[in-house]
């Protein structure tokens, strides 16, 4: 049997740089269209997704001596699927914050959705699933832009009538 290694630190910043240039693709949409969570906010958000993913894979490795019992406990531990979940959550709640409601129209689902996703696409690169996270990112951030482009979202319907009022 094959013992578990914690992943070099070059391995660890390599997961790292995918997941932070992946959430400058996924922002470029909201950046082009002058949105608050952009370029910026994306990159963090998938870089904070990725770090936290990587803690939790570094994590029975710093408190066992020589690695030996690191297997078992990130096997039966369950603390990377809890640590994944919060990741979740916390996006789920910065995204609440930025969905707005007035009397007509609702403002910021697709930049608070955009977060959730990016969020998604850091935690495959931290586990190292650095094809999903690419194909990923690249197809969400393709979809938005030419659902905008081509006028096919409800919201580019809206822009041409009440003016731009974007999520």
């Amino acid at each position: 049997m094959q013992s578990m290694e914690m992943l070099p630190l070059s391995q660890m910043l390599a997961r790292f740089f995918v997941a932070l240039a992946l959430g400058i693709v996924m922002g470029l949409e909201r950046e082009i269209i002058h949105k608050d969570a952009g370029v910026k906010t994306s990159m963090l958000v998938a870089g904070g997704a990725c770090l936290f993913t990587l803690i939790a894979l570094a994590v029975p490795f710093t408190f066992v001596a020589g690695g030996g019992y690191a297997e078992p406990i990130l096997r039966d531990s369950g603390a990377l699927f809890n640590i994944i979940a919060n990741i979740i959550v916390g996006i789920g709640f910065i995204g609440g914050g930025i969905i707005l409601k007035n009397n007509h129209h609702v403002l910021g689902l697709t930049s608070a959705a955009l977060i959730w996703a990016t969020a998604a696409v850091g935690i495959l690169a931290g586990l190292g699933m650095w094809q999903l996270a690419t194909v990923s990112a690249v197809v969400m951030a393709l979809a938005i832009y030419l659902l905008r482009a081509t006028g096919l979202s409800n919201h580019a319907l809206r822009d041409d009538k009440a003016g731009d009022t974007d999520n």
